[in-house]
């Protein structure tokens, strides 16, 4: 029991520090984007922000991420081609 409430208060506070990282190198507006898709899509979320943590982390984002760059890379993220059905006639 207190071995599982270990666990969920570790979580709790890797989840925290991720929303901290989060806030302090994204516009106001990309922020509510991400807790939007949050709300829709944990698993993309997930995907989203370590996506972030590992650019700031490379040192990729010089300034704070705007919401169409957000939007840039959630679309490479989720983009699947679109398959094409075609009809033969005999």
């Amino acid at each position: 029991m207190r071995k599982e409430m270990a666990r969920r208060i570790k979580a709790m506070q890797i989840e925290q520090q991720k929303r901290e990282i989060a806030k302090k190198y994204m516009t106001t507006e990309a922020y509510e984007r991400l807790m939007n898709v949050r709300i829709s899509s944990y698993e993309l979320y997930s995907q989203l922000i370590d996506i972030i943590i590992a650019m700031v982390q490379a040192k990729r984002i010089s300034a704070k991420l705007t919401e169409p760059q957000l939007k840039e890379i959630l679309a490479r993220l989720t983009y699947k081609p679109e398959s094409t059905i075609s009809f033969q006639h005999k």
